[in-house]
């Protein structure tokens, strides 16, 4: 929120002066007034009219309790006395408010005052009181309309209108891994248009809860890069969530927010309507949500422990699941945050690979060199494969990603490690 706008000039007298403010007296009380103002202003002037050097540049500080925002502006022309006009308009925010978008405004304020200047003399001519005319009015409809609607359009002759708007400032997404599953939180194709870019465009129709990133940029038949940056573009504006890679061999376990779901009727309500199958009419032939109790979706969820598989999970349950989605029923307790995956890493010692291989290779002096020709391809490859899961095994790679790095499946990989020695699977 805006607190205060003011204009200042370089008065050729008096030095920096405090031409227009609002609110009144927010900035440099008149004689008289009460009215404690948000700063001392003789003690930030020289950054608020400072030296030529320092304008035509965003300038932004700090008092104890606010943050000022401006862009001096020095004119150069024989016409102005000292051949010089220098100008700031400002705006003030509390120190604790985000002033990316604050700082566009400024600067974009600051452009139109200098170029109404360069044009018509707009501001050096005008000899309006202070707090009174076309300057004040500009500063008063500006903090009214941002602070109330983030945008404004102002009049300001028959030529000139202002055209402000604040754009929200989002922090930065998550970082974005391959492996990763964007799921769309609001419909995609309705906020699509043809001047979108190509890639994006590309992509939106892959993106449903299943496919990875990896895979995305596969089926898109799109750079990978170009891809991550497109899905990196809707993660910033919260139209995606990322999820991890559903298989029936996963594990998942619930978290304390679990309680929440226990007590939360409504969110109950909306995960049976998220996890029911829907199930044929034979009458009417059009699918209809069977029912399914909260009682029962709480009982699942309980039933959730470390170690066991979603496979696991499926059999010993597979009454109570037969009108559940098991990927949906998975995917509502992540995104709710009351369950989480625990995944699978690889550990093993620096000196173990090398020593298979050494193994190997002696294996193969000692073989019959008929066989060891017809075998030789196979070997390479083999060795080959060894040598791009190696890089993997030190633990901080997990299983979903080393599939998706090497597009293998799980079954694969878990057969290649037993090539390897001392190797460890952990769970965390």
């Amino acid at each position: 929120m805006i607190r205060a706008i003011f204009f200042s000039i370089f008065d050729v007298h008096e030095g920096p002066k405090v031409l227009h403010q609002v609110p009144a007296d927010s900035i440099a009380p008149s004689p008289g007034s009460s009215q404690i103002p948000l700063f001392h202003f003789p003690s930030i002037s020289s950054y608020i009219i400072p030296r030529p050097e320092f304008c035509s540049k965003l300038i932004t500080f700090c008092t104890p309790v606010h943050r000022v925002l401006c862009r001096p502006v020095c004119l150069q022309s024989s016409s102005y006395p000292r051949n010089a006009y220098t100008f700031s308009i400002a705006l003030v925010l509390d120190a604790s408010t985000p002033f990316a978008s604050y700082a566009t405004v400024t600067l974009k304020l600051a452009s139109l005052l200098q170029t109404l200047e360069e044009q018509s003399r707009f501001l050096s001519r005008d000899g309006s009181a202070p707090n009174t005319g076309k300057i004040y009015a500009l500063c008063e409809i500006l903090l009214e309309d941002l602070n109330n609607y983030c945008e404004s359009m102002i009049p300001i002759d028959d030529s000139n209108t202002l055209n402000i708007k604040l754009f929200p400032t989002y922090p930065p997404p998550p970082p974005l891994y391959p492996y990763q599953v964007p799921l769309s939180t609001v419909r995609l194709e309705s906020l699509t248009d043809p001047n979108w870019d190509l890639t994006m465009l590309r992509v939106l129709p892959y993106i449903d809860g299943i496919n990875s990133v990896k895979q995305i940029s596969l089926l898109a038949d799109a750079d990978y890069k170009l891809v991550r940056k497109a899905i990196e573009h809707l993660l910033y504006y919260g139209c995606l969530l990322l999820l991890d890679i559903f298989s029936f061999g996963a594990s998942y376990g619930p978290t304390a927010e679990l309680a929440s779901f226990v007590e939360d009727t409504e969110m109950q309500e909306e995960c049976a309507s998220y996890v029911a199958l829907p199930s044929m009419d034979t009458n009417a032939k059009t699918p209809q949500s069977g029912p399914v109790s909260g009682f029962q979706l709480v009982e699942l969820y309980l039933k959730l422990r470390q170690g066991q598989t979603v496979k696991n999970f499926y059999v010993e349950n597979v009454e109570m699941m037969d009108k559940i989605d098991a990927r949906r029923f998975i995917t509502f307790g992540v995104i709710k945050g009351f369950l989480y995956r625990i995944h699978r890493y690889a550990i093993a010692t620096s000196h173990t690979s090398r020593r298979k291989r050494e193994h190997k290779t002696k294996s193969k002096q000692k073989a019959n060199l008929s066989t060891a020709v017809d075998t030789l391809g196979e070997d390479n490859d083999a060795d080959s494969h060894l040598l791009q899961l190696e890089k993997f095994l030190d633990g901080t790679h997990c299983f979903d990603e080393i599939c998706t790095e090497l597009m293998i499946s799980e079954q694969q990989l878990v057969s290649r490690l037993k090539a390897f020695s001392d190797v460890q699977i952990i769970c965390r």
